[in-house]
């Protein structure tokens, strides 16, 4: 139970024995007073003031007295400044707290719920590399896996490859017009790289026969429809449906090829999941629902034999979900894929991590499921985020000029390293030492950035920007979890802590000592607040804030050459147990933490 939640029933019972007046927990609205305010955690009162018909002042004053004078040993003083009433708390509750937290490992874990939760993200494509894009979708869904996880929620991390379709077509069509034989091994390129170079092959050959056709004075849309090598992948992706063995094993070989390119990628950026799903085996399933709807009249068809859902009635339009020639879309195909997962995990919630250019088409996928009956359909969740753009502006993948994962994971390496060495402070690392660390650092700065910023806010990446060791980044962090760890290698904690000395009645705490114990406090409820909004950003502030709180009480105050033992050991304490909720905190957000910098 945090210091909030142990408030409330002290309010609760003040506002029944002063005014009669029955209250529940969430009529009340309490948080932490604001910084240029004195005192821990504030009331806001204005509920109340019209239904006892007092002043905000003279209710604040009314329920402060009663507080001090029932719980003396809890509260310390109160103010109250227009509608709120500012508590102070005793130094002996948050000294209390300190000794008996500091050292618990499962501070801010909960107990298991039952729950499952699916989180689907990354669904890569394997006609090209994973690029900046995908970093974002990645860091994303992992680290809301794990913010659930650490809700107590049984979490199953999915991805569906997009692995068929006619934009693989075009890779493989290039790959036939250009390759010669060349293959991954041959050129010394990556799986995923290599075939990504044919999909940009293939548009700068597509591009190159329209404009032959226009200059012979055909118009642009036919130009568009009959360019030879579009007329060719359209027929390789028939081939393909019709099951045509050469194509398969083309198609079979240069997935794996991006396959083992994915593999290497995710393993260095940290991605793992718990199942993979492939669009090629699913996209067929949601047909029988097709057929459901038009039997519920809930579709319909059209002239041309083009099934339908009319969705005017609900705010939205009319919405295709089969072509006329019998082919799934990507409603179809979700339709059945969400069927297929809940068939695997009856799950309790599934999340998708999906740009926000598919917002439509997420609440029109929830409006079928429901008007469907599915048990499932109001399970679903979508986790909507901007686009990542650069300094230079968007990038697109037809025209090459994605900055692909790899390449960006290796700039911020190439980043963290000149950074690091401009400080000039790891003379004593190894070689193999330096390059782990700048991997930790690179990557940590990488992460950071790209989840500091709420989901649903496009975002502006600058690399240089995102290793600065004395901004809102990761490296502030790292750097302020290394400063501790050299701290606590010189001195541990004695093992009773302040309990030691049980007759003795422990000092007043400083401003900055109190300050870092109540933002330590603070951490069960940042992991709520995170999973409830599904928004990793409340932790990587929570994180960047803790630290600052760390750094200022560190340049305050000594803390091996405390004025008393007691204050020593309440400092060492406070070491251990922020430099284990930097930690966990980073952990969630997928970021390591290095023991010296």
């Amino acid at each position: 139970m945090n210091t909030a939640s142990r408030i409330k029933p002290f309010v609760i019972k003040s506002l029944k024995e002063l005014y009669n007046l029955d209250c529940s927990a969430t009529e009340l609205t309490i948080s932490l007073t604001k910084p240029e305010f004195e005192g821990d955690y504030t009331i806001v009162l204005f509920s109340f003031v019209k239904q006892l018909k007092k002043s905000p002042e003279q209710t604040g004053k009314e329920i402060g007295d009663y507080l001090l004078k029932n719980h003396p040993h809890f509260f310390e003083s109160y103010n109250v400044i227009k509608g709120f009433l500012n508590l102070t708390l005793k130094d002996s509750y948050w000294n209390q707290f300190l000794n008996e937290n500091y050292s618990d490992k499962s501070f801010g874990l909960q107990s298991p719920t039952g729950k499952k939760v699916i989180v689907e993200y990354s669904s890569p494509n394997t006609n090209k590399p994973l690029h900046l894009g995908h970093l974002r979708n990645i860091f994303l869904g992992w680290s809301i896996a794990e913010i659930l996880k650490a809700q107590g929620n049984e979490v199953i991390k999915t991805s569906v490859v997009n692995d068929r379709g006619i934009h693989i077509c075009k890779s493989m069509i290039a790959w036939q017009l250009f390759a010669n034989g060349a293959t991954p091994e041959s050129t010394g390129m990556k799986g995923d790289h290599f075939v990504g170079e044919y999909y940009v092959k293939f548009n700068d050959e597509y591009k190159k026969q329209v404009s032959e056709l226009l200059a012979k004075g055909w118009n642009e849309k036919e130009a568009e429809k009959e360019a030879p090598v579009m007329k060719a992948a359209q027929q390789m992706l028939l081939d393909w449906e019709a099951g045509n063995p050469e194509v398969i094993n083309l198609w079979k070989k240069m997935n794996g090829w991006v396959y083992d390119g994915f593999d290497i990628t995710f393993k260095r950026i940290g991605a793992d999941f718990t199942k993979m799903y492939y669009e090629s085996n699913t996209y067929l399933l949601g047909k029988k629902f097709v057929e459901e709807g038009l039997k519920q009249n809930i579709f319909f068809k059209k002239e041309d034999g083009s099934v339908w859902i009319d969705l005017t009635g609900d705010g939205l339009n009319q919405k295709l979900v089969l072509r006329k020639d019998g082919t799934s879309v990507y409603m179809t195909q979700d339709l059945g894929l969400v069927d297929e997962r809940y068939r695997d995990y009856h799950f309790d919630q599934s999340i998708y991590v999906i740009g926000d250019e598919q917002n439509y088409h997420m609440k029109v996928l929830k409006l079928i499921l429901e008007k469907l009956g599915k048990p499932y359909a109001n399970r679903i969740f979508h986790l909507s985020y901007g686009m990542v753009e650069l300094p230079t502006g968007r990038m697109k993948s037809r025209e090459g000029t994605v900055v692909d994962a790899d390449d960006m994971v290796d700039e911020m390496n190439s980043v963290a390293k000149h950074k690091t060495e401009e400080l000039g402070k790891v003379k004593d690392f190894s070689e193999t030492e330096l390059e782990e660390l700048y991997d930790t650092i690179g990557l940590g700065a990488l992460k950071f950035f790209l989840l500091r910023v709420d989901p649903k806010k496009k975002m502006i990446f600058n690399p240089e920007e995102s290793v600065d060791f004395h901004g809102f980044t990761g490296p502030f962090i790292q750097y302020t979890y290394a400063r501790i760890q050299s701290i606590l290698r010189k001195e541990k904690p004695a093992e009773k802590g302040l309990a030691s000395k049980p007759e003795a009645e422990p000092s007043s705490l400083f401003k900055l000592e109190k300050q870092l114990i109540i933002a330590l406090e603070q951490y069960p409820s940042m992991i709520q607040q995170a999973g409830e909004e599904h928004n990793p950003s409340v932790i990587a502030i929570y994180v960047f804030n803790l630290a600052k709180t760390f750094n200022a009480f560190y340049t305050e105050h000594s803390v091996l050459n405390a004025e008393t033992d007691e204050k020593k050991q309440l400092r060492l304490q406070l070491s251990v147990m922020t430099s284990r909720i930097i930690a966990y905190s980073m952990g969630l957000l997928g970021i390591r933490v290095p023991d010296k910098m």
